[in-house]
């Protein structure tokens, strides 16, 4: 069959079949998706279990509440953020922290603190490297930002999130920072470890079939927030990290790999009462100005809210 019989067909099957006012945006995307899929079960001459193999498994990795997992997997998140940027440059913006995935695991409603937050609950505190991260929120004009919102989220040692690992205290690792009136930002957390697909979820069956590691680098997320400005949705990866450049959803991108120092400096751990030397951060957030002609950077996915 060629391609211009299948459209013909979806267009009957999608088009013509409707005895109904469409939803005409809807209409046309899955007229655009069914006709492609069909193309290719013709052209790569798919057999019926094969097709049935992979409606069964799409159906696995949505009961198994792996489809984010997977859209970061295969590059389709990574791929959106492409296009934002192809826009943004278009528009004529420039010189913003550049963005990056947001990854399944964001919980909204974190505690709320203004310039500083301690993330982590001690749990982990006899295994762990303390860590301190600080900087400051710049506007579209490169003027501190107060009052812009920096929540942030991360992974424990086990690599693990709190609220999808219920072992873990309420919002550990997790808070929401307004910047001060210089626009600064602080918090005091642990350096966070990478981690792997689960072992036998959905997402790294596939990997494995494509031959593909599921590894992701050490990383921090953030959404960065400030009124007039696009919402800024990124993450920092941590410098040394065996994955830190083959990160399987692709999601680390140059300016995003801060320098980490080590403070073992006697006065220093003492003003912070530490007893062992600890790593620091500092890295700046530069937002963009918001405009109407550009899709907006608020987007809207199903997230967990604790």
């Amino acid at each position: 069959m060629n391609h211009t019989e299948i459209d013909t067909l979806v267009k009957k099957w999608i088009v013509e079949a409707a005895d109904k006012p469409a939803n005409p945006r809807v209409q046309q995307v899955v007229v655009r998706l069914l006709g492609d899929l069909c193309k290719t079960i013709e052209d790569l001459d798919l057999t019926p279990n094969e097709v049935w193999s992979g409606i069964s498994y799409m159906a696995a990795a949505g009961a198994a509440n792996e489809l984010g997992l997977l859209a970061a997997g295969m590059g389709l998140e990574h791929f959106l953020d492409l296009r934002a940027d192809e826009a943004e440059a278009k528009a004529g913006l420039s010189g913003a922290t550049p963005r990056t995935i947001e990854g399944p695991l964001y919980v909204a409603g974190a505690p709320e603190s203004v310039g500083f937050a301690r993330l982590d609950d001690g749990s982990e505190s006899d295994r762990a490297e303390v860590l301190f991260m600080q900087g400051t929120v710049f506007d579209a004009d490169g003027r501190p930002a107060p009052g812009a919102q920096v929540e942030v989220w991360h992974a424990n040692l086990m690599g693990n999130y709190s609220f999808f690992d219920q072992s873990q205290s309420h919002f550990n690792l997790r808070r929401t920072i307004v910047a001060d009136e210089q626009g600064r930002y602080q918090f005091r957390s642990i350096l966070p470890v990478g981690y792997g697909c689960p072992p036998d979820g959905t997402t790294q069956q596939l990997l494995n079939l494509l031959g593909r590691h599921g590894q992701r680098p050490a990383h921090i997320h953030f959404f960065i927030s400030a009124d007039g400005h696009r919402k800024l949705t990124t993450q920092i990866n941590i410098d040394g990290d065996a994955y830190l450049w083959d990160d399987f959803a692709f999601a680390t991108r140059d300016g995003l790999v801060p320098a980490i120092t080590r403070i073992g400096d006697p006065a220093q751990l003492d003003a912070l009462r530490l007893d062992q030397p600890y790593a620091s951060i500092d890295f700046d957030f530069h937002l963009s100005r918001d405009s109407a002609a550009l899709p907006t950077a608020l987007v809207e996915r199903p997230r967990a809210t604790a």
